[in-house]
């Protein structure tokens, strides 16, 4: 069933395009030597080439047109081996040289997918329209002084990869499948942190609605959002907003919009520019930019295993459902933590491990994957004491809160806490007689017919053993006890 909104006259579409900025990992600008740390004082990481001081000359940064090609090859695109930089004229306070030097006609990546999954389950294929690298232009501050703005240019210079999808997707849920797919890619391949907060990944949103088999209507584009909760909130509020301006039979103008998350709307920054608005031309200062497919191949070698081949080799290699491999390989430390617990051992059992017990401490503990108080290789040693019966599942538990709480070794907690499993079916048959003694009762209605008590049995055996007793024995034991 697709994503409809009813309006006065009946279901409305929505169509969304997104334009999301992604700051490339790189130790320094696109065009200068200046660093892109976050968090410096401001004014701090400008070069002269970002003040735009006369003669300065922009040098093109290898490491950020490698990092372009790899996110393009991480996104199945095109690598366009002849591109060329642009400057796209405008003038504001944070950009000093009145131009941003950018892609237009000729980007780096051309046409690419991402395959999105759903909640129900259904995958979905977006389409990549380009990838083009451009200078981030600096950072206003209103809040300093009563009457003036400051600026910090800082970010003036710092590369990002605008990645341009095709007008593909269809419903709030699905723009949000394909930011978390999108950044979970980058952060794969190393090409971008991913962190909307610190500002380092944000989308523009273009939103149009339509009635079902219609010609695309009027889009609006809503500027800079910084959470994928806000962009799937401002698709939403937006198309309502164009939904009732076309059934009360206006026209909705095409226009650049802000997206206000506490009132909930959306509303006017100013009339959507053209591209000829901004004066378009090749940057006299940049050759075009010139790739040998020798270089590509070498870099497409190198990447690492992304997310979809990954899940299915988790699938494949270590028997887990579809659902699970897809949480384990949200993060790439994650799925690196799950790995090296679950080579050589059982995979299912390690995916239970570490998707429930491991991430409920980290929860509480306020940790990372990165800082777990337990190790891989330390759950990986009490899974091999749970498969070769040194304890049983229960105990693991209690084993697993000490590891948690003291970082010692799982051998060392079970020897200190005496958590051996009972094996000696001596001192399990002995157990069993002292349950039938205590309770002859419920031995009667045992085998009277209540077979529904065996389970009662097994709970006071494994109480009488104080939980040590291995539960299979304990089972088969019982089993031939109470029908003898």
């Amino acid at each position: 069933m697709s994503y409809v909104i009813e309006g006065q006259t009946g279901p409305w579409e929505i169509v969304v395009g997104l334009e999301v900025h992604a700051q490339v990992v790189s130790q320094s600008k696109l065009f200068s030597g200046a660093s892109t740390t976050f968090g410096a004082d401001p004014n701090t990481q400008v070069s002269l080439v970002d003040a735009a001081f006369p003669g300065m000359l922009p040098v093109i940064n290898h490491e950020c047109v490698a990092q372009a090609i790899r996110t393009g090859l991480g996104l199945k695109a095109q690598i366009n081996l002849h591109s060329r930089f642009d400057r796209k004229n405008y003038f504001y306070a944070d950009l000093p040289q009145g131009y941003q030097i950018s892609q237009f006609t000729h980007p780096i990546v051309g046409t690419g997918t991402i395959t999105i999954e759903l909640q129900n389950g259904d995958t979905r294929e977006i389409g990549i329209t380009r990838l083009h690298l451009e200078q981030d232009a600096g950072k206003l501050l209103h809040d300093q002084d009563p009457t003036k703005s400051f600026v910090d240019l800082n970010r003036a210079g710092v590369a990002l990869m605008e990645i341009v999808s095709e007008p593909d997707i269809r419903a709030p849920e699905e723009a949000g499948a394909y930011l978390r797919k999108l950044r979970q890619i980058l952060r794969y391949l190393g090409t971008c942190d991913g962190n909307m907060e610190e500002g380092s990944m944000r989308a523009d949103v273009n939103v149009s609605v339509r009635k079902t088999g219609e010609p695309f209507r009027t889009r609006c584009e809503i500027k800079n959002v910084n959470s994928i909760r806000f962009v799937m909130q401002a698709i939403e509020v937006e198309a309502t907003r164009q939904i009732e301006i076309w059934e009360n039979g206006g026209e909705v103008d095409q226009e650049t919009r802000l997206f206000d998350p506490g009132r909930g709307e959306t509303r006017t920054m100013r009339s959507k520019e053209d591209a000829h608005d901004y004066r378009y031309f090749p940057d006299p200062d940049l050759l075009p930019l010139v790739l040998e497919q020798a270089w590509v191949d070498e870099l497409h070698a190198a990447l690492p295993e992304l997310p979809d081949p990954k899940r299915a080799r988790f699938q494949h290699d270590y028997g887990i459902p579809f659902y699970d491999a897809g949480v384990l390989v949200a993060e790439q430390a994650v799925a690196d933590y799950y790995e090296n617990v679950a080579k050589g051992r059982d995979g299912r059992l390690a995916a239970s491990w570490v998707t429930g017990e491991l991430f409920a401490a980290l929860n509480r503990t306020g940790t990372t994957i990165e800082t777990s108080p337990v190790s891989a290789d330390a759950l990986g040693k009490m899974l091999d004491l749970i498969a070769d019966k040194t304890i049983n599942g229960k105990i693991a538990k209690e084993v697993f809160e000490d590891m948690v709480e003291t970082g010692d070794s799982p051998d060392a907690i079970v020897e200190r806490k005496g958590l051996r499993q009972v094996t000696d079916t001596g001192v399990i048959d002995s157990a069993i007689a002292a349950v039938l003694e205590k309770h002859p009762d419920k031995l009667e209605e045992y085998r009277s017919g209540k077979d529904k008590l065996f389970g009662f049995f097994v709970g006071q055996v494994m109480k009488e053993t104080k939980g040590k007793a291995n539960p299979a024995l304990v089972n088969e034991a019982l089993k031939t006890r109470l029908d003898a």
